[in-house]
């Protein structure tokens, strides 16, 4: 991961979605890429901006800064071995990998 050879399986791109869209997005995704075996997925999401919780739901950087809690709370959590930024060529603190746990 850290020298930026890793290719992911899939890829996610939630950047410039309203938040509904986006979550929706990311959720659906992670069902087609568990589906298909994939074990790293991409997600860009744009980078997380600095403002108090109350103010992200419109602003730039609400998607990136709800992100993690999303998977988190979502039907996905058991199935991520790992999260990890993303390589600078991939979207660095824009992007995050998700990688999976093999299915059994």
């Amino acid at each position: 991961m850290r020298g930026g050879a890793l290719t992911p399986d899939f890829t996610l791109d939630l950047h410039e979605h309203s938040l509904d869209a986006a979550y929706q997005r990311l959720v659906d995704g992670l069902d087609i890429a568990r589906e298909t075996g994939a074990r790293v997925v991409l997600i860009i999401a744009g980078r997380e901006r600095v403002l108090a919780a109350a103010d992200r739901a419109g602003h730039r950087g609400a998607i990136r800064a709800k992100l993690l809690d999303w998977l988190a709370a979502s039907r996905h959590a058991n199935a991520i071995a790992a999260i990890r930024k993303a390589h600078p060529r991939h979207g660095g603190d824009g992007a995050l990998y998700i990688i999976l746990r093999r299915a059994r």
